[in-house]
């Protein structure tokens, strides 16, 4: 789904782009994933397992913002993409339908300015108006960051992974699994 876009004020003022990554911006959406993959483990890739050609991604935006439910929404400060988020059907299929995956990076510059909290919201009300009714997340069990974020924004915790990274210096993390329920009216 194509969304289109809009300019949303952030705390400090500042304003922020939203809008859906374009197939022409498949180059930036990698090198977006990249960088946010280098500046924390919290992303589910290392930088070097990002091998997507750009052919490749254009093509994926392509077909996500032709999707009638799934959607990505790219966040840009000063013409600069700053967060990627989107949210996707579990599966196509008609006992699934009523579930929805959410990712989100946002580069390490941009942190602490809303930017994150204001993708969520938007994500949400998209959400709501294309008929999900439970959106669902997964994060690493010390960052500590985002699940205070997601539980601000309603999200609540249902499940632990132990275990579930390995991370290249042979650590382990957990992984809280956490829902949203959207209220529907009656």
């Amino acid at each position: 789904m194509y969304l289109k876009k809009k300019e949303v004020k952030l705390q400090n003022g500042q304003s922020v782009i939203f809008k859906s990554p374009e197939p022409e911006e498949a180059k930036e959406v990698l090198e977006h994933l990249r960088i946010t993959s280098e500046e924390t483990y919290f992303m589910a890739r290392y930088p070097e397992e990002i091998v997507m050609t750009v052919d490749e991604e254009k093509e994926h935006l392509k077909k996500v913002n032709a999707h009638e439910d799934n959607f990505l929404l790219s966040a840009y400060l000063d013409g600069e993409m700053v967060g990627s988020a989107g949210i996707s059907r579990v599966a196509d299929l008609m006992k699934y339908r009523h579930r929805g995956e959410f990712g989100i990076s946002v580069k390490k510059k941009a942190w602490g300015l809303g930017v994150g909290r204001k993708m969520i919201e938007e994500l949400l009300e998209q959400a709501k108006n294309t008929g999900f009714e439970q959106i669902e997340l997964t994060v690493f069990e010390d960052n500590q960051r985002a699940i205070s974020l997601y539980e601000k924004m309603g999200f609540v915790r249902i499940g632990r992974i132990p275990r579930a990274y390995k991370l290249k210096d042979n650590r382990y993390c957990d992984e809280i699994w956490m829902v949203y329920q959207i209220q529907r009216q009656r």
